[in-house]
């Protein structure tokens, strides 16, 4: 066994690069173009993931489940009977107007709450899982009126809650509170959104074979032919095969569909007018390898440089070629000796890091797909970098502005219509990682962090030529930026072990400044990775995050602690009462901050 141990480590090292970098493809004039077509048979479709290679298991979403147990009302006197809410608040989204599924909901006169409950005496070997129908206003009468069985994150719209797990989407009325129509899925939801009354659902799904069958509603399957599914001209390895759906929330209809291939861990952004979803394209082995020992003929021999050359033309899958690539450097070490082999493996790791560094933007690169609200492919490109998050995309004046990380910095590149990279800024943050981003009009906000906290404000007012307008740099790291004002930006993070909140006054770009900060003793809080379950009520000046209490501040003067409760996991707003959900909900007068209803859940 002990010749394997070289290329046992060799295997680990490459691979652990591959990981780290989303390493891509590159050709030998640099950057190119992108083009799709669409799959004209099955036997079109196995052809080319038999040239690109083989379909991986798509990455799965997750479900969230945190046990709650529902319990007896408690009411209090407020607001007269039959009173109508004149305002509540939404679930905190990207883009105002385009809701994102949770785990809480409210519609102004009820909330809506998924969570899996565990019975006082469990019959069965697995929790239970329901969504609770709360009556919240007027809080007088705060009491549960209904259960829904099944949880999941939520999307309302009139009187249908439609509930999103890992397998299904189930459509509930809240006339009866009796199932409308369910839709068994054969792959993952990646993610959805409600828009002007329509779900705009992006799936993901395993399969070798079209056509392609994504799901099925009321037991029907709905199939996408072959001619349905588009793909890159040049073949990458295909991953998934993602559909991006329109459906009627009120019926499960399907007014629209797309399908493409591509490959796993899609960041999904949806503007006013398009849905983007963007993943890491791999990497060509062959290329880079031949590339890398090209420049470093000193410790390659040339027969290894010739036989990646004709390795490069053969029609084999890249995982094949991969397992070739290590097949002929264990050829190299098999000739030295063992002084020879550390040297080797050293120098290999420590000038293939270097190697990357310098070609960074031709290798690590990101593929975007844009489609219309009508379902159809706008157009599609590529960028340099990989991407953070959804906030990490962002369409302004018909141009896509996306921040990335780009080896051992970040950039920040101007798509246009057509996903043609127009204006670019890069190298701002170097040996650091993007942690925040937020873009706000003709401004763009990005937290770099390894040691300190750098705050960049970027002016993308010339969309060809964004400049790095000003810089602060701080102890800790924000994952989180919120506008709380026009010139009033929240980060939210930790500095050291606990969670950070800090206020930065951005009214002079050029010199941004944090005018408070405070440390809690927490350490962790939900925001820092789901901006869902943060909340803010502007006609107060005051905002939520959940962590082991529930937590309220006040931003009028600085931050200010004004509320806690024992737990707390989310928040919403009716009127001028304030709803804090953990195992109770907690319901407080905005005016006078005095509790006024509470429920045990």
């Amino acid at each position: 066994m002990r010749p394997l141990i070289p290329l046992i480590l060799l295997l680990a090292i490459f691979l652990a690069f591959a990981s780290l970098l989303h390493l891509n493809r590159i050709s030998q004039t640099g950057i190119e173009a992108v083009n799709y077509a669409n799959f004209s048979s099955p036997d079109d479709f196995r052809e080319y993931v038999g040239r690109s290679g083989y379909i991986y298991p798509a990455y799965y979403y997750v479900e969230r489940e945190i046990p709650v147990s529902l319990g007896p009302s408690i009411p209090f006197g407020f607001a007269e009977k039959g009173a109508e809410a004149d305002r509540f608040s939404q679930t905190n989204v990207q883009v105002q107007g385009i809701d994102e599924p949770d785990i809480v909901k409210t519609d102004g006169k009820n909330i809506y709450i998924s969570r899996t409950r565990i019975p006082s005496i469990v019959k069965i070997p697995y929790p239970v899982q329901k969504t609770a129908v709360i009556k919240a206003y007027p809080p007088g009468e705060l009491k549960k009126i209904g259960e829904l069985n099944a949880s999941g994150d939520l999307l309302v719209y009139r009187e249908t809650v439609l509930i999103l797990s890992g397998s299904s989407i189930r459509a509930f009325s809240l006339r009866d509170f009796g199932e409308k129509y369910r839709i068994e899925l054969n792959g993952t939801i990646v993610t959805a959104r409600l828009y002007k009354g329509e779900i705009f659902l992006i799936l993901s799904q395993h399969s070798e074979i079209c056509p392609v069958i994504p799901m099925r509603i009321n037991g029907e399957p709905y199939i996408v032919e072959c001619t349905g599914i588009y793909h890159p001209i040049k073949p990458v390895p295909v991953e998934a095969i993602y559909t991006v759906l329109k459906l009627d929330p009120e019926n499960g209809k399907v007014k629209g569909s797309i399908s493409f291939v591509g490959n796993y861990a899609s960041v999904v952004y949806m503007s006013k007018n398009s849905v983007y979803i963007a993943y890491y394209l791999p990497m060509d082995y062959v290329r880079i390898m031949l590339n890398f020992s090209s420049e470093n003929r000193d410790i390659f021999p040339e027969w290894f440089i010739q036989r990646l050359q004709k390795l490069e033309g053969y029609e084999l899958s890249e995982r094949a070629k991969q397992v070739e690539i290590f097949a002929l450097i264990e050829r190299i070490k098999m000739g030295m000796k063992p002084e020879e082999r550390i040297v080797f493996d050293n120098e290999l790791r420590n000038r293939f890091e270097k190697y990357v560094e310098r070609h960074a933007r031709e290798i690590e690169r990101t593929a975007v797909w844009k489609i219309s609200l009508e379902m159809k492919i706008v157009a599609n490109g590529e960028f340099p970098g990989r991407l953070l998050n959804q906030f990490s995309m962002d369409e302004y004046s018909d141009y896509l502005r996306v921040a990335t990380t780009l080896g051992r910095a970040n950039a920040v590149y101007v798509l246009n219509k057509d996903l043609k990279i127009v204006g670019s800024l890069e190298g701002f943050g170097e040996t650091e990682r993007i942690y925040a981003v937020r873009f706000m009009a003709e401004k763009g906000y990005v937290v770099t962090f390894r040691e300190t906290d750098p705050f960049f404000v970027i002016d993308l007012s010339n969309p060809e030529n964004p400049k790095m307008a000003g810089e602060l740099k701080i102890p800790g790291f924000s994952s989180y930026l919120h506008p709380l004002k026009e010139n009033l930006i929240l980060g939210i993070g930790k500095e050291g072990s606990y969670v950070k909140l800090s206020l930065f006054d951005v009214s002079d770009p050029k010199n941004p400044v944090e005018i408070d900060k405070y440390i809690l003793k927490e350490y962790w809080s939900e925001v820092i990775s789901n901006h869902r379950a943060f909340l803010a009520d502007e006609k107060y000046e005051i905002f939520f995050i959940p962590a082991s209490s529930g937590y309220v501040f006040s931003y009028r003067e600085g931050l200010k602690l004004i509320k806690a409760t024992e737990t707390g996991f989310r928040a919403v707003f009716i009127d001028d009462c304030l709803y804090i959900i953990g195992s109770k909900i907690v319901v407080f007068d905005e005016r006078s901050w005095e509790k006024v209803a509470e429920l045990e859940l």
